[in-house]
């Protein structure tokens, strides 16, 4: 079917993964809107994961849910130590993810911005780091000590290492538990990714992996508690997340949904923010106000032409793939 699309970008309220701008494209199809934005670096066969969960969402939609909200954290970027300690006071979540390793020299920084993070949020909640996968063996294990004891203890550290092999290590090497993240959804097949040696929590973003459908089958074959997290979408893209959490049989951790608040604004007039921690499950796809639409239509005419010719071969991609292969 064709599908109709609209390029956006908008501006970040601090740099987050290197970018202070998101560019992505929505695309209308029978039942809604979906969201195409896998990261520009990401080649075609990846970005096909991307492209697929629009699909689902905007022709099928997703499963019944089996809860009506998900707990959430607060996403604290790489700032200094007050401004950390603002956005997780400020955020109404229990749980806050703190990201680390943002440079080579960061372990100052880390530590304190990480005992900000828990200063702010007191005893009883809980503090996770995400080391986005830039650490070696012996740098994980070493910094991993020291950040759980800034913490006074983390709830897990997301991806330390880049290999199954090396979070195994890692995990037999400390006493924090392991998240595995890149490690799935960046796998040739997340579906037979042996993660449950090598990490006690499976993060799970189902934009990557290709769908609501597919990251339900992916965590069944994690055998491991399971976290949703954002790919940095907006409102559209981020209702997939959220109605993945709202479908798994079990939720033992906040996930990591709260990522609107690194945006300076949405596609959305309601945008699906988290209310004291919480955020509602949604049941369809959310409709882009057109207003916000205008403010936020991609300025610069080459990329809008760079990202609709991504998208037509990323879809051919997605159409040429058999279906037993298909990443949908």
């Amino acid at each position: 079917m064709d599908f109709e699309t609209f390029v956006y970008a908008i501006p970040l309220r601090t740099r987050f993964r290197g970018i202070t701008v998101r560019e992505g494209m929505l695309i209308r199809g029978e039942n809604g809107w979906g969201e195409f934005c896998a990261f520009p670096e990401y080649d075609d066969r990846e970005a096909a994961g991307w492209l697929a969960t629009a699909v689902e969402q905007a022709t099928i939609g997703w499963p019944a849910p089996v809860r009506e909200r998900v707990p959430v954290n607060c996403i604290v970027p790489a700032v200094d130590p007050e401004r950390a300690a603002r956005i997780a006071r400020q955020s109404g979540c229990a749980t806050a993810k703190v990201k680390v390793a943002d440079h080579s020299d960061s372990l100052a920084e880390d530590l304190a911005r990480v005992a900000a993070v828990r200063a702010a949020l007191g005893d009883s909640g809980a503090v996770r780091v995400d080391a986005n996968a830039v650490w070696d063996v012996e740098t994980a294990v070493r910094r991993i000590r020291e950040i759980d004891s800034a913490a006074r203890g983390l709830q897990y550290v997301e991806q330390p290492c880049r290999s199954i092999e090396e979070l195994a290590e890692v995990r037999a090497r400390v006493s924090v538990p392991i998240a595995a993240d890149e490690s799935i959804r960046r796998a040739e097949d997340p579906l037979r990714v042996a993660v449950a040696g090598a990490a006690d929590v499976a993060v799970l973003k189902c934009t990557p992996l290709g769908g609501v459908r597919r990251a339900l089958a992916v965590a069944e074959a994690a055998e491991l508690p399971t976290v949703v997290s954002s790919a940095l979408e907006t409102s559209v893209g981020l209702a997939a997340q959220i109605a993945l959490a709202g479908t798994l049989p079990d939720l033992e951790f906040a996930c990591g949904l709260g990522t609107l608040a690194l945006f300076e604004g949405d596609l959305v007039a309601d945008s699906l923010r988290p209310v004291d921690g919480w955020l509602t499950v949604p049941t369809s796809a959310p409709e882009p106000d057109p207003v916000a639409m205008d403010r936020y239509r991609h300025p610069d005419a080459e990329r809008v032409r760079w990202w609709l010719r991504r998208y037509e071969r990323v879809r051919a991609l997605l159409e040429d793939t058999p279906a037993s292969d298909s990443v949908s």
